[in-house]
């Protein structure tokens, strides 16, 4: 009998108040960026959207839960998208423009914690590299340029995911052992927080050796959990950029192993 395919949950963005030309005046759209779906779904994966459970959700938390949807799912990628909020890691924003989306937060960190009870993997992506971190525990850098002055631009508004710089992979790594041909490689850069403090039971995979800026950290117990500084699902063949297979596959495999583990 064939294996079946893979569920994949991914974290949905948030959009408060859209423009009107969108056709929601005043509500809240739930959305994913198509690139990280189809990064997914080319492995052989299916993808499915998180819904927030918020607290002014229609929807009672009597009747549903964050443990009802990662009990139907493998594993859990954080998208990219708005700051994290300096309340989720106890402290005040230094600018009103940098105070994030706490709602958020509270969404995504309670998934990582129940996909950890499950045992199943979480990947986080740019954002969710940084939200992996302040849910252990760690704290971020509200912003690069104000308060690391020798660092080199990690977020060009222009250029967007055009930008991008060097990182080098640290001997030893989860992710050295993933690309054992590469010490250093080209990412693109679409950040200005970062991480700061580490959180419980993380090391560093990866750093931009130009300023020293964490870029990749990963859990040291029996859990998956993983989370990279740039989007690589916006890495494609001939970019010159690193190829972004070997996390998602590394990622997958992590799934598959613990269905297997629970008789799927």
């Amino acid at each position: 009998m064939p294996e079946r395919r893979l569920r994949i949950g991914l974290s949905a963005r948030l959009l408060y108040d859209p423009p009107p030309e969108l056709g929601f005046p005043g509500k809240t759209l739930q959305y994913l960026e198509q690139s990280i779906a189809h990064w997914v779904l080319s492995h052989d994966a299916l993808a499915y959207m998180i819904p927030t459970l918020g607290e002014q959700a229609e929807v009672s938390r009597l009747a549903v839960s964050a443990r009802d949807f990662v009990d139907t799912l493998d594993g859990l990628i954080l998208q990219g998208g708005a700051d994290v909020s300096p309340e989720s890691y106890g402290a005040t924003a230094e600018r009103p423009d940098w105070a994030g989306d706490r709602v958020r937060d509270l969404y995504e960190i309670e998934l990582i914690r129940e996909f950890m009870m499950q045992g199943k993997p979480v990947l986080g992506v740019c954002r969710g590299c940084q939200l992996i971190n302040v849910a252990m525990g760690g704290t971020l850098c509200q912003d690069i340029a104000a308060h690391i002055p020798n660092a080199i631009v990690h977020r060009n508004e222009a250029l967007y995911d055009a930008h991008r710089h060097s990182i080098r992979i640290l001997p030893g790594s989860g992710l050295a052992a993933i690309y054992p041909a590469q010490e250093e490689a080209l990412v693109n850069s679409i950040h200005h927080q970062c991480v700061d403090k580490l959180g419980s039971d993380l090391v560093v995979e990866a750093i931009s050796p130009q300023d020293g800026i964490v870029e990749a950290i990963r859990h040291v117990g029996r859990y998956y959990l993983a989370g990279v500084q740039w989007h690589p699902e916006f890495h494609v063949p001939g970019s010159g950029l690193l190829d972004s297979g070997p996390i998602v596959e590394e990622f997958l495999v992590a799934a598959r192993a613990r269905l297997q583990e629970q008789g799927g």
